[in-house]
């Protein structure tokens, strides 16, 4: 079960931008680009994914993870949301 359906549109388009930059990343790379350059761009790549993973995250909460409380399963899923969030902040 996936809880983000509703926003699956955007996070593809969002993952298809992320794919572009860091294509335009590897192009900078093999252009000899100045490295402050790049590690802005490698900055803006990290921030496009945390920001899908921050979406996707709030989706499985209010949807994966209440639906499970809700059911009885709720020390299970939150044992691995907790590993989530724990990894998802490394």
């Amino acid at each position: 079960m996936t809880s983000y359906k509703d926003k699956k549109k955007d996070l593809v388009n969002r993952l298809k931008r992320i794919e572009g930059q860091v294509r335009g990343l590897q192009g900078m790379i093999e252009d000899d680009k100045y490295c402050a350059d790049v590690l802005v761009q490698i900055a803006a790549v990290r921030g496009a994914l945390n920001k899908v993973g921050k979406t996707i995250l709030e989706k499985h909460a209010h949807g994966c993870v209440q639906n499970a409380i809700a059911t009885g399963d709720g020390d299970e899923i939150i044992e691995e949301l907790l590993e989530i969030v724990f990894k998802f902040n490394k």
